[in-house]
């Protein structure tokens, strides 16, 4: 899906220029996947603590189904 975006020329350099991409549409790509990963990572870390588990990690890795 093509999208029409504003970004500073300053900052799109920086972001190509630090990501090692040799675009500008592949250098916003890994930028945006990177974004929503530590979105997901946040997500998880806030459910520590939060749910309860009756099985080692030893009993589910050798659990049979």
């Amino acid at each position: 899906m093509r999208s029409t975006v504003t970004i500073e020329k300053k900052v799109l350099d920086e972001l190509v220029q630090e990501s090692g991409q040799k675009s500008k549409a592949s250098a916003v790509k890994v930028a945006i996947s990177e974004f929503l990963r530590q979105k997901k990572i946040e997500k998880i870390k806030a459910m520590k603590g939060k749910l309860k588990f009756d099985k080692t990690a030893g009993e589910l890795r050798h659990y049979k189904r």
